[in-house]
């Protein structure tokens, strides 16, 4: 059955994948453009820290899938697609791997095709502190992804009904475990409320993983007999939305949900992001085409967000977070009702006082 739910994950992911090419609030943010801003491409550094963590690049392979032979296969393209460019993984969930060891393999191919990269282990909330270390073990796990998923297991047929100990759970994990643990949402957002409680927790990074790419929610309903849990589709909030609740937190934050493009992944940046994950879109282009065309794609994405960097003057990632934005429409609104400054966003860089120094004149 757990392998079935695995395959299901992944047929109704591509569905949403193929049905989902518009508009998301990524589309709601945009740059102030400064014409003379531009500084030299090999000036420019696309490496990140974070929470103790080097990544040469601010883009990861984001939690996916295993379990069963075909979702193995699936883990053994993406591994080498990781490999062969340079960024961070992460594995799907390992609950499949807790109830039936003989599915070890999906998971470890991770590891034995990518054995120099860095690769983050994935596991529930409700996770023991022995299956935790499991996970981290068969893999090699240089971080461990804890995921909060409440929205997806509530339409889940045999979903978890008790969300209350999560938080101590967690708690529990993050002590016991050597590698840095992430908390990661599943693409309903993580609230600024949420954020800065997981310190408390021992958590060193969040994940915001917002609405905008595969729902979860809207996979498990697909998975019941009435589909009577409509009303939970599009749950949460979207990953910028997340981003501008996030300011000023105190704690690294990862940005994935509904990346499309390289622009999503600067955008993302430019509000605060340390590093940005896609799952959906490149599992897309994987099933669609081949791990070559995979690996063309987020090549091309990395060069894009080089490019993007030198336009804006941002030397690394980290410097656009300096970088003028405009918010627009119903993220705009949202900011209004949480109480984010948007006007500081429009005027946080130092654009104005570079020009004049570039052109000699005073103010």
């Amino acid at each position: 059955m757990s392998a079935r739910r695995k395959d299901d994950h992944v047929r109704l992911a591509m569905e949403q994948a193929h049905a989902h090419d518009g508009h998301n609030q990524f589309d709601d943010v945009s740059f102030v453009h400064h014409a003379l801003a531009g500084i030299d491409r090999p000036d420019v550094s696309l490496a990140t820290t974070f929470a103790g963590i080097h990544w040469n690049a601010p883009l990861y392979i984001n939690a996916m899938t295993g379990g069963s032979p075909k979702t193995g296969a699936i883990n053994r393209d993406l591994a080498t697609a990781a490999r062969e460019t340079g960024l961070a993984i992460a594995s799907g969930s390992m609950h499949a791997y807790f109830k039936d060891p003989s599915c070890a393999e999906t998971f470890r191919v991770l590891r034995t095709e990518n054995p120099h990269g860095f690769v983050m282990a994935n596991v529930n909330a409700t996770a023991s502190v022995d299956n935790a270390q499991r996970a981290i073990d068969l893999i090699e796990a240089d971080a461990l992804q804890i995921h909060v998923n409440t929205a997806q297991e509530t339409p889940m047929p045999e979903g978890d009904r008790s969300f209350g100990s999560w938080a101590t759970q967690i708690e529990r994990i993050a002590a016991a475990v050597a590698v840095p643990v992430i908390v990661k949402e599943v693409g309903n957002g993580l609230s600024r409320q949420t954020i800065l409680a997981l310190p408390g927790l021992g958590v060193r990074v969040a994940d915001v993983s917002g609405r905008g790419g595969t729902d979860f929610a809207r996979i498990e309903n697909g998975r019941r007999d009435l589909a009577d849990y409509a009303f939970l589709h599009d749950w949460g909030q979207s990953t910028a939305a997340c981003l501008l609740d996030a300011q000023d937190v105190g704690l690294p934050v990862l940005a994935s949900g509904g990346v499309r493009n390289a622009l999503d992944v600067v955008r993302s940046l430019a509000l605060g992001a340390s590093a940005v994950g896609s799952s959906g879109g490149f599992l897309r282009t994987l099933l669609d085409a081949d791990v070559a065309t995979l690996i063309g794609k987020i090549s091309t994405w990395l060069d894009q967000v080089a490019a993007l960097q030198t336009m804006l003057g941002a030397r690394s990632p980290a410097e656009l977070a300096q970088c003028d934005l405009q918010v627009h429409r119903e993220l705009r609104d949202f900011c209004l009702d949480r109480g984010i400054d948007t006007q500081r966003l429009a005027q946080r860089s130092s654009s104005i006082d570079t020009l004049h120094e570039m052109t000699g004149s005073t103010r």
